[in-house]
């Protein structure tokens, strides 16, 4: 093969030896372009792997609260507004940005209202505080039974929940679906005009 190759005219030799060099080069790129991902996929899943969001309720309070019996109607009209205040920690090296979403109040169960989250941007490694303001719709309340008997022993049960999904991108590449959510259950004491007995749990999923 050598001695076939030797025989060959100076110009086709030149062209072996270009083609020679180009497959060199080509080869190289493309070893150097595996190893850049290989890299990067790495750095993705270790030092840049996405991390859950933290979501912490800070406080619960009574903003407003009303409370009046309607004797001609024979009915109980109650109006709450509580002050809730959220952080929210983005404990990744890049930025977390959220949908827009919706804080929701229940009683026993049936939601009686909710606050928008709007959508934004939290920056890597920042708390993001929020205040939610959360008002009972008493009209969703005027068929139910319980609440009478609740405001007159003094203790509505009520209960809050929330959901923020969004996205990372690790290394700005590789996009990670990301939700975390939060629900407190808590009493309203109607005498004191105070919230208390409250009790949080937390989740937070990839």
């Amino acid at each position: 093969m050598e001695e076939e190759k030797q025989n060959l005219p100076e110009g086709q030799k030149a062209a072996l030896r270009r083609r020679r060099r180009w497959l060199t080069c080509c080869g190289a790129t493309v070893a150097a372009l595996i190893g850049v991902a290989l890299v990067a996929v790495i750095l993705a899943f270790t030092v840049f792997k996405p991390k859950q969001p933290v979501t912490t309720v800070d406080s619960v309070g009574i903003k407003d609260l009303a409370i009046s019996v309607d004797l001609l109607r024979l009915r109980l009209d109650i109006n709450v507004t509580l002050d809730v205040g959220v952080s929210v920690k983005n404990p990744n090296k890049v930025s977390f940005r959220y949908k827009n979403s919706s804080a929701l109040l229940s009683y026993r169960g049936r939601e009686v209202g909710e606050a928008p989250i709007p959508a934004d941007k939290i920056s890597a490694g920042e708390t993001k505080p929020m205040n939610l303001t959360m008002t009972l719709l008493a009209d969703r309340l005027l068929t139910d039974s319980h609440l009478y008997s609740d405001v007159i022993s003094g203790q509505v049960p009520l209960s809050t929940s929330w959901k923020i999904s969004g996205r990372v991108k690790a290394l700005k590449i590789f996009p990670i679906h990301v939700v975390s959510a939060a629900s407190c259950e808590l009493t309203l004491f109607v005498a004191k005009r105070t919230v208390g007995n409250q009790r949080c749990e937390y989740k937070t999923e990839l």
